[in-house]
């Protein structure tokens, strides 16, 4: 059983709750599945994403590093900012754009910050972490991550997060947690954060040494190599061990439009 905060729908407060390891949760001495309860964006801050920090994505690139723009391996965390626009919660459908066939699903542990960071050593990193959660950091497919695009990375519901941030104590080895993303019932990806290239407590003092992580704000470890690709009428789940599942449906933007949720 796993202590998590969690924050409903309809409620101005976030509560702390028991997770089963089946993922159920105790609400009022009841069971209840994930799905069956109306669930808020778990967080309150920025959600940092960080690029390239899965040996395998750099591996990935190994042909182009040398040459323009990048000639040379990148020697710090490679960040980027998913702003407020994109925060969307766990079952909330994810906008496909118009004229856009597939979108990237990037599937991301995220660290939620519990204090006011800045210059941490990676021996202290733990102090300043309240929990974990899940992030789908969604974008149109690209080439480039010389210069991360605004327009691919930050649309509208291109973050979904939860279901909620389960409190670090509960969590045996950040740096050893299983992913799986499937997509419509089909294992489409799995990895690990033991293929991190900086460990979490590395990227926090690595980050906290040129910017300020404040509380509540989310530090994305990086997503995996070989990102999936996702079309309309697509299911997701992604799966981190420990934690739980993150559900989301891709859904057309005409779609949406015509029944009025946009």
């Amino acid at each position: 059983m796993a202590k998590a905060r969690v924050k409903l729908k309809k409620s101005d407060y976030s509560e702390e709750m028991d997770i089963l390891s089946n993922g159920y949760i105790l609400m009022n001495g009841d069971k209840y599945d994930v799905s069956q309860i109306k669930l808020d964006i778990p967080i309150s801050g920025t959600v940092y994403g960080t690029l390239l920090n899965y040996k395998g994505s750099l591996e990935a690139l190994k042909e182009k590093i040398g040459h323009p723009p990048y000639n040379e391996p990148p020697k710090g965390p490679i960040l980027y900012i998913k702003p407020r626009n994109t925060f969307s919660s766990f079952s909330t459908p994810v906008p496909l754009p118009n004229g856009i066939p597939e979108l990237e699903i990037g599937a991301a542990l995220g660290i939620v910050i519990n204090k006011t960071a800045t210059r941490v050593k990676k021996e202290h990193a733990s102090d300043y972490i309240e929990g974990f959660t899940i992030v789908n950091d969604i974008s149109i497919p690209h080439e480039s991550v010389y210069r991360p695009a605004i327009r691919y990375k930050a649309r509208d519901g291109f973050c979904p997060i939860g279901p909620w941030v389960v409190s670090k104590e509960s969590i045996s080895n950040p740096d050893s947690l299983g992913i799986r993303v499937f997509i419509n019932g089909e294992l489409r990806q799995e990895n690990s954060t033991v293929n991190l290239i900086r460990s979490i407590s590395h990227l926090i003092e690595d980050v906290t040494d040129f910017m300020t992580l404040n509380s509540g704000d989310v530090l994305l470890v990086g997503v995996p190599e070989n990102a999936p690709l996702a079309k309309a009428d697509d299911h997701i789940r992604i799966e981190i061990d420990e934690i739980g599942y993150l559900e989301n449906t891709i859904i057309s933007e005409v779609k949406l439009l015509k029944e009025g949720v946009l």
